[in-house]
């Protein structure tokens, strides 16, 4: 079969799949911490999982809200709330999660691609989701150190869904 620059490699639906998959992973890790640690344990000059997995959350917030909106919104008091406890970030966690399967497959293919002034630089909702799952990887990998760090074994990283079938 003879691909041509026209094949598409990764549908809306394939992203959402992928994308899904890594925050099922690092529900996972938020759930393998016991409280305190969750809320406490840090390295020096880093900060608790409990606050990176909340601006994980806040930020997949703004994305619907783009998503929505058709256009970035960023609202800095939004970012100053509260920290809530485990079991409340994993409810929130999976309401975002529900609200991610019932937004993405409505968000059109010009929606995907235009891109728009953020608070981060000017980039389309692709590359903004892109910068959403290589900004969860990074922080989950902080959490897999605070997890041994306190004597847990952290979810294994490559047992996620998402994935492209093998060979």
């Amino acid at each position: 079969m003879e691909m041509s620059d026209e094949t598409t490699l990764l549908t809306p639906a394939a992203l959402l799949t992928y994308w899904q998959g890594h925050r099922d992973l690092t529900r996972r890790v938020i759930e393998a911490f016991p409280e305190e640690g969750f809320r406490t344990h840090h390295a020096p000059d880093m900060r608790p999982f409990q606050a990176m997995a909340c601006e994980l959350a806040g930020m997949v917030e703004y994305q619907l809200d783009w998503f929505r909106r058709g256009r970035p919104h960023w609202d800095e008091a939004d970012q100053n709330r509260v920290v809530p406890g485990r079991a409340e970030l994993l409810a929130w966690w999976d309401k975002l999660t529900a609200e991610l399967d019932a937004e993405v497959p409505r968000v059109s293919a010009e929606t995907w691609l235009t891109p728009g002034d953020t608070p981060f630089g000017k980039m389309s909702p692709l590359t903004s989701v892109l910068y959403l799952m290589d900004n969860e990887i990074h922080h989950r990998g902080q959490g897999y150190v605070y997890l041994r760090e306190l004597g847990v074994t952290p979810p294994a990283f490559y047992e996620r869904s998402g994935l492209p079938p093998m060979g």
